[in-house]
């Protein structure tokens, strides 16, 4: 009984968009040349949507572009916000011939799509680590069955993008759709790596805000999300970053890059200063990871971006047998790890100062995860699902001819 009490909010809101998009669709049609990239991530176009926007424009400059980005904020305006931003969100759906989203998006999954319109997926996770979707129900991070039976997570995507065909088995589950219309062509934001010209402004850039880092080398620390809603409260370092410092602080600096969903959660006391650099906004984890020397992670997949770079990666956890009670992984997480694991700072910084790194382990994961090394996801990508279109559209005229 009190679960179905907490469900009310949702499926009010369920409905209401249910009634504001079938309006729309009474009154508008699909306008074939929109395209809207939508995501709860980020209040502006970033990623993997930024990357299949720029090529998109390149190619098919005729494509209209539409946006809708809302990064949910927990007070009540800013849920009364949420609440508006959905009902334009239901426009958008209604009228777009591409909708093209990066992660959870709620309206999508309690709407009929409609006929001659696609949903694109392009997840912001690489290759497939820790579960998600459909894989967590039964975990206390998943949806519950009560939730499901109102909100069908994940379903309507038309087509889904991934790094390799490696992941299709486990997008097909957490999706919940059919494996051949996964497709392992890649991840956009990574052709960033391939861009040698950007590259170099990137530099330019940072060492202009950073001057001091310019005879280091940079270690970055990227540890995963921790909740299951919009955001984490806070956020505690389980390395010592005073070690660290005392340690590494003559050849190392270190940047910490969290997760958009608990940028809030760190403070860095003074005596870590000046040797640990909390880096946000400016900054994307694609332009941090070019720059990183050396990175460490828990059970984040941006290493898995991070191995096409073919550097050293270590992995630092003290959670592992309560992650997998919580969450679980698609592989036995200890094997699958390109990297030495540790739990405490003193073995890590053993390591770095060693320096004795085995890329090979890296190059051999990066063959596995990954079926393109070229730098051409997203030229790729949008000749893909604009292709299939138009050639399923002369198909379809032909037979009526």
């Amino acid at each position: 009984m009190m679960k179905n009490i907490k469900l009310i909010p949702t499926i009010i809101v369920k409905y209401m968009i249910q009634f504001v998009y079938t309006c729309f669709c009474l009154f508008f049609k699909v306008k074939q040349n929109k395209v809207t990239f939508a995501s709860y991530r980020s209040d502006k176009l970033t990623g993997n949507l930024y990357f299949i926007w720029k090529e998109l424009g390149k190619q098919y400059p005729n494509f209209e572009s539409h946006f809708a980005f809302k990064k949910l904020n927990s007070s009540f305006f800013g849920k009364f916000d949420y609440l508006v931003h959905m009902v334009k969100a239901c426009y958008e759906l209604a009228t777009s011939k591409y909708f093209i989203i990066d992660d959870f998006y709620f309206p999508i999954y309690v709407i009929k799509p409609r006929k001659g319109m696609e949903i694109i997926q392009l997840w912001h996770g690489s290759g497939a680590l820790k579960k998600f979707g459909l894989s967590t129900v039964g975990k206390s991070y998943g949806p519950s069955l009560d939730y499901l039976k109102h909100v069908k997570i994940h379903s309507n995507y038309s087509k889904v993008y991934v790094s390799s065909s490696e992941v299709i088995p486990f997008y097909a589950e957490a999706f919940g759709m059919p494996k051949d219309q996964i497709y392992p062509l890649g991840i956009p934001r990574n052709d960033y790596f391939f861009q040698s010209d950007e590259i170099n402004k990137l530099k330019d850039s940072f060492y202009q805000d950073f001057p001091e880092l310019r005879s280091k080398k940079l270690i970055l620390y990227a540890p995963t999300y921790r909740g299951k809603s919009h955001y984490q409260g806070s956020f505690k370092c389980p390395m010592n970053i005073g070690q660290m410092k005392a340690s590494l602080q003559s050849e190392y600096a270190l940047l910490i890059h969290l997760h958009p969903y608990m940028q809030s959660g760190l403070v860095l006391q003074d005596d870590e200063k000046e040797f640990a650099y909390h880096i946000y906004e400016k900054y994307t984890i694609q332009e941090l990871l070019v720059l990183t020397d050396l990175l460490i992670t828990d059970y984040s997949t941006v290493f898995v971006d991070f191995s096409l770079l073919c550097r050293p990666i270590a992995f630092f956890t003290n959670d592992l047998q309560d992650y997998i009670e919580e969450r679980d992984f698609y592989y036995d997480y200890e094997t699958i790890i390109p990297g030495p694991l540790f739990n405490e700072t003193v073995a890590l910084i053993e390591w770095i100062q060693k320096g004795n790194f085995d890329l090979q382990a890296i190059r051999q994961f990066r063959a596995r995860f990954f079926d393109y090394l070229d730098g051409n996801t997203s030229k790729r990508i949008v000749r893909h699902f604009v292709k299939i279109e138009k050639e399923s559209k002369i198909e379809s005229q032909e037979k009526v001819s």
